[in-house]
């Protein structure tokens, strides 16, 4: 009876230990790996836990040790060790300390019969892991002009390149807007890595792509040999995370690799449009550990640095061009650095096309064609903005519940320009003016469009509104 009593108690104790997973897991995290486990036995000094195979073995040790070893110390005592009872096997017993972590891993890892998991970068019928960086041989740092605005970026990317794995920035996290030189800053890094570590594996990749080959492996039943051959990688640097967004099954897939990698003692690099505090619809869990390590943004170049970016780029297509000319150029284009480049291309193809030298004139000729063919994107925080201006609104009054005529006018404003102007679905445009429906969005373009065919005032205003949003 006295036994009976003990695993009982002890049963109950391993029951408020899955209480407290469940709280850091997903749903069907917690029904695949920890329900399924049966405790059998706890001696003062080893839990033993029945599993069904040595996956669940693998599993366990490999990604959720970090935040199962405290649940267990506190509710089993400091030096407690887990014992894995695998039907007709040899059960590893493994000590929940921070000493055995990584001695643990690295037993599974040697175990893995890596020859049998699929290369999703490979050709179909090749077994032997053979992986392809996947890194264009023109963006390397030789190539990255530095200047004030990614300066934070270029000089922590090179730390990581030096000790990759081993160095503050894990992961290293860069986030900027579309055309800042986020993949190239990444992909020096793999070079520079591969120039001085030809041992590791690095791998380049995009979400969207890394999304594509999850879905894959997901419809052939392939998601552990997904998982493993990500596993694999040394430097793993991802592009573009923020398209995780709403992917419940890719975040899982994605957790369980990112764990991994970190308790290897691997580098994670990974790029953004936005911080990992602006990211919307990405578990928690994953947001927590993007801020692990650094947070460096990509700003637009300042006037020394698109000077720098012009001149590099004239030398590399092979283009004389005076100093004026370069002035001319960096005073008159205020986008990013792929638009400052595709101005620049455009204007020595053009010269060479009509015969004509690259001179002040033919830049202002080229460069209004140009710049107005690439007119930068307006966005809705740009027309809020505007709109708040123009009618000397606070944002806070602007964006709050109050509905008075004129703050419920501003906002009907704003949603009728925003319609007019951006490609942002009505539910985007609602859920950002004031957090309304897209029937509300509806209805306001109506009413503006109807009031500006009635009230001459009102749609000279909107007109004069307009202008200075297209303005920019």
């Amino acid at each position: 009876m006295d036994m009976f009593n003990n695993s009982q108690t002890y049963s109950d104790t391993w029951q408020h230990c899955l209480d407290r997973i469940k709280a850091q897991t997903s749903e069907e995290e917690f029904r695949k790996w920890f329900q399924p486990i049966v405790p059998l036995e706890f001696d003062g000094t080893t839990l033993r836990l029945r599993v069904p195979n040595e996956s669940y073995v693998r599993q366990i040790e490999n990604n959720y040790i970090p935040f199962l070893k405290p649940i267990i110390s506190q509710l089993y005592g400091q030096q407690t060790r887990l014992h894995y009872a695998v039907p007709r096997t040899t059960a590893p017993t493994v000590p929940v300390t921070a000493d055995a972590d990584t001695t643990a891993i690295k037993r599974y890892i040697t175990q893995t019969d890596t020859a049998n998991i699929k290369n999703p970068f490979a050709i179909p019928g090749i077994k032997r892991i053979s992986i392809d960086p996947q890194l264009n041989p023109n963006l390397t740092f030789a190539t990255f002009i530095e200047g004030e605005c990614n300066r934070l970026a270029r000089s922590a990317g090179m730390s990581v390149a030096v000790n990759p794995g081993n160095n503050p920035f894990n992961p290293l996290y860069i986030y900027g807007d579309s055309g800042l030189g986020k993949t190239h800053i990444v992909q020096s890094i793999g070079h520079e890595v591969r120039e001085r570590h030809p041992e590791l594996q690095v791998l380049y990749v995009s979400m969207n792509k890394f999304q594509a080959q999850f879905q894959t492996a997901y419809k052939n039943g392939e998601i552990p040999d997904f998982i493993h051959f990500y596993q694999m990688i040394d430097v793993l640097i991802i592009d573009d995370i923020q398209e995780l967004t709403g992917k419940t099954g890719t975040q899982n897939a994605f957790f369980n690799i990112f764990n991994h990698l970190q308790l290897s003692g691997k580098q994670l690099i990974l790029t953004s449009d936005k911080p990992p505090v602006e990211l919307k619809d990405i578990e928690q869990r994953l947001l927590t550990r993007f801020k692990w390590g650094l947070s460096a943004q990509l700003n637009s170049p300042d006037y020394d640095t698109k000077l720098k970016i012009i001149r590099a780029k004239a030398q590399k297509l092979g283009a004389q061009i005076s100093d004026d000319v370069v002035t001319y150029l960096a005073d008159n284009i205020s986008a990013n650095v792929r638009e400052i480049e595709g101005a620049l291309s455009s204007l020595v193809a053009n010269a060479s096309f009509l015969g004509r030298k690259i001179t002040t004139s033919l830049a202002k000729e080229i460069l209004k064609v140009y710049v107005k063919i690439n007119q930068k994107e307006i966005t809705i925080d740009h027309i809020i903005d505007v709109v708040c201006k123009y009618l000397n609104l606070d944002f806070e009054r602007f964006n709050s519940t109050s509905r008075t005529r004129e703050i419920a006018q501003a906002r009907q404003i704003a949603m009728y320009l925003a319609k007019q102007h951006t490609k942002a679905p009505l539910t985007t445009i609602g859920a950002a003016i004031g957090g309304r429906n897209h029937a509300t969005v509806l209805h306001s373009c109506k009413a503006v469009t109807n009031l500006m065919e009635t009230d001459k005032a009102f749609r000279r205003q909107v007109e004069e509104i307009e202008k200075r949003v297209l303005a920019q």
